[in-house]
This record gives structure tokens, sequence and C-alpha cells, in this order.
């Protein structure tokens, strides 16, 4: 097999082009209902707390399933495992476009989160075991553009989307257009080569089961509360997640020590930094989601902006986002740790600087400009290298779990910054008489809060970091 080429059994880069589209949907999906928020609010009735469940919904579905569904393929096949997924996302995809309530569109979106678990795994381990190290390299690359653009396409062309009202969809278009995808990617399925993983893999369905209904009890008592006024049952959803939670620990704990497959070896923990990192991943992209969520519904709320250019004007972030990703390897080279630090300085600098235009006697989207720029670099300078500065300081063998516990944590944590959000926007909403941008500026404050805490914590990092490498020098020359 020559270097660059595909594995014999593969069907060559069209193979890998029926993979990128399933990721590309994935994280569309993820962010395409942000500028169609207030459209489907309008249409559905729904309230903040409702629109927040639907955009912690998916992120929740995703991340409680991520790592079943990364054994699924492994057990079942990877190739067959990721057609499932994406017919079950075309069908979800369905369910939200003809949603006719806000519940009947969460339920939908969570169907869709969960669609989302099962196929994205798949494309990663796909491309691991069918292009050789020198493809694969490129072909990771192409991923991670994929990616990047979905994001993008996700705030511009969803809000175009929307205003276009194509065949007179209006917000359902987002969704429904998922539907000739997912029949395109199922009819090139057979592109794509078939791959298992070893024999004998388990599966901790009790496991999945508690960790998710854990998660649920948690976060849906913080979305709905503060619309129903905090009612008996969302206390004891609370408490009831608390034990699930404890309960969920033991039960992996029990699995290890009789050396059966556990969902998570929570003594991966106790790995150098991971911990700290784990709290890293939490703060910055619990940030992430309900800033995005409360900037779409600023611009076309408040502002009166329109979903298409609503859409145009987070395209400055998005660009920035993409040159601070491509020169963040070089920088974290240069000056370690400290350009993570800088990234999430200037994260916080610009949601500083929106509250402030927010609160202040003017508000135009030109204005916004320097904030948002801000935004996308300080984004793209700290999240792009934090997976590699967590998984590169572990052995190799714990480095596929550890991944897996990252990926789960970014969108968890998006889901919990969603209802910490929501429940601020609530407060302060009673708080300002109705006032929307004084609602949004307050809740945002959360953002301002975890970003400056996590370029803290970076700080604290690289300053760890460096006294280990002096006493690491002195001990040498000594």
């Amino acid at each position: 097999m020559k270097k660059g080429h595909l594995k014999v059994g593969s069907k060559g880069w069209w193979a890998l082009a029926v993979l990128l589209v399933g990721g590309f949907v994935t994280i569309f999906d993820a962010f395409v209902v942000n500028v169609a928020m207030p459209s489907i609010q309008q249409d559905l009735q729904a309230d903040f707390s409702d629109l927040a469940m639907v955009i912690a919904g998916y992120e929740l579905a995703l991340g409680a399933l991520l790592i079943a569904g990364c054994r699924l393929g492994d057990r079942f096949g990877r190739k067959r495992v990721y057609l499932l997924g994406m017919l079950g996302f075309g069908l979800a995809s369905g369910l939200c476009g003809i949603a006719v309530t806000a519940w009947h569109l969460i339920v939908a979106r969570l169907i869709q989160g969960a669609a989302a678990a099962m196929l994205l795994p798949q494309i990663y381990a796909l491309i691991r075991v069918n292009f050789d190290q020198h493809a694969s390299a490129k072909a990771f690359g192409l991923l991670g553009m994929t990616l990047g653009l979905a994001a993008i396409a996700g705030q511009v062309l969803g809000g175009w989307m929307v205003e276009a009202n194509l065949l007179g969809w209006g917000w359902r278009s987002v969704f429904l257009v998922n539907l000739p995808i997912a029949l395109a990617v199922l009819l090139a399925g057979v592109l794509i080569a078939e791959s298992k993983g070893p024999q004998g893999i388990g599966m901790d369905w009790p496991g999945i089961l508690i960790a998710s209904t854990a998660l649920l009890a948690l976060l849906l008592p913080m979305l709905k509360g503060p619309a129903l006024n905090w009612p008996v049952w969302t206390w004891c959803s609370l408490g009831l997640s608390l034990l699930l939670l404890y309960w969920f620990v033991r039960h992996q704990a029990r699995l290890r020590a009789r050396g059966q497959w556990a969902v998570m070896d929570l003594s991966l923990l106790r790995q150098p930094g991971l911990a700290m990192g784990t709290c890293l991943v939490l703060l910055i992209y619990s940030a992430a989601a309900s800033l995005f969520l409360c900037i779409a519904l600023l611009l076309q709320q408040v502002m009166g902006l329109t979903p298409s250019a609503a859409g145009y004007a987070f395209a400055p972030a998005s660009l920035a986002f993409l040159l601070a990703s491509w020169v963040s390897p070089k920088l974290v080279r240069r000056i370690g740790i400290y350009a993570m630090a800088i990234g999430a300085g200037m994260y916080a600098l610009g949601i500083g600087l929106v509250i402030w235009q927010v609160n202040s006697a003017e508000l135009a989207a030109l204005s916004l400009l320097p904030a948002f720029i801000l935004i996308g670099a300080g984004q793209g300078l700290c999240m792009t290298p934090l997976l590699n500065l967590l998984l590169g300081r572990l052995p190799t063998e714990l480095a596929g779990m550890a991944s897996g516990w990252i990926s789960t944590m970014q969108q968890v944590g998006g889901a919990i910054g969603v209802a910490l959000v929501g429940i601020l926007y609530a407060d302060a909403l009673a708080q300002w008489n109705g006032n929307q941008g004084q609602a949004f500026a307050q809740a945002m404050l959360f953002n301002l809060c975890a970003t400056s805490l996590a370029s803290i914590m970076f700080l604290r990092m690289a300053w760890h970091s460096r006294q280990q490498r002096l006493a690491s020098a002195v001990q040498d020359a000594g």
C-alpha cells in the first residue's frame, strides 16, 4: 500500500465525502436553530425556556449517548451504525419540521440528538481504520474544515433559509433540508467499507440509562423551573439527579472492579490535569452554546434584524474563529498554555463588550462587530487546542476513553450553560419589567464569568507547567 492511499477495501475519497456530509449536518443542526429561534418562538407560541430546551435537548442527547454510539459501532459495524444513525437523523429532522407545538419540537430534537450520537463517532473511527497514517492526516484535516464550515453555515445560511421562506416552509426548512441529504447519504453508503472493533465488546446499558436519566432530571427543572415559578417537582427532580449521579458512580466502580466494561472509568480523572481540564471544557462550552442563543435573540427581537441579517452578523465571528484556529497551534508551540489563557481572555472581553453595548444608549449591529471578532478569535485560540492539551498528556491506552469523556462534557456543558442562562434571563426579565435587552445583558453575565474563570484557570495551568519545567531543568543540571 502506497503512502497517502486508502487501505484495500475502501472506496476512496468518495467514501470520505459521504462521511463528511454526516459530520456537516450534525454540527449544522447544532447552530442553525439559533437564528431560527425568533420565528420558532412566534409560530409555536414558545417561551424562552422552551427555546432553551430545543437547543439543550439536542446537546444533552448527543452528549449522553456519544460513548454508547461509539461502542455500538465497534460491536455491530461502524458503517451499519452510521447509516442507521443517518436514517434516524433524517426521520427526526422530519419530525422537527412538522412540529406543531414546542414540546413536539423538543422531543423531536432529543431524538435527533440521539441519532447524531450514533453517526458522529463512526466518522472518526471509519477514517482511522480506512486510511493509512499519511492519508488520515489529510482526511481529519478535511473533517475539521467541514465541521468549522458547518458552524458558519448554520448561522449564515440558516438565517437566509428562514427569511427566504423556501417552499413556504419558513423556519421548518432548516430541518426539512436534512431529508434529501439523509436519503443521498443512505444511497451512497455502498461506498463505505464496513469495519468492527475487537470482539467481546460489552454494553453497559444500565449505566447509560442511569447517566442519561440523571442528566435529564438535572436539566429539566433548570430549564422549566423559572417559567413555572419552581414548583415542588423541580426540587424533587434536582434531588433525584444527585441520587442517580451517585448511583452511576458506584455502578461504574463495581463494573470496573469485576473487570467488566463500564461507560466511564472515573479513575481516569486522577490523571494529571484531566480534572481541571474537564472543568475548563465545561466552562468554555457552556459559555458558547448559551451565548449564541442570547445573541441571536438579541439581534432579532431587540434590534429588529431580519433572520438573514442576523446570520450575516455572525460571519465576522466565524471567520475570526477559523483564522485563530489556524494560528493557535503555532502560538501554543511558541508560548504554551498562555496562548489559551489569552484566547479565553479575549473571549471574555468580547462578551463584556456586548453587555456594555446592550446597556449603552444606542445599540447598532455595526457597533457589535469588534466584540464579535474578539469572541470568534478568542474561541479559536482556546477551544481548538484544548483537546490536544488534555489528551496529549495521557498514556496512549487511555486516549480513547478520555476523548469520549471530553466530547461528552462538551455537549453536556453546552446544555448546562443554556439552562443557567435561562434561569438568569427569567429572573432579569421580571426585574426589568419585560425589558428584553436588559434581560439578555444580565443573562450573559454567566458567559462573562465562565470565560473569565477559564482564563484564570489557563493561567494557573501555564504557571504550574512552567514551574515543573524549571524544576526538571534544575534537577537535570544537578
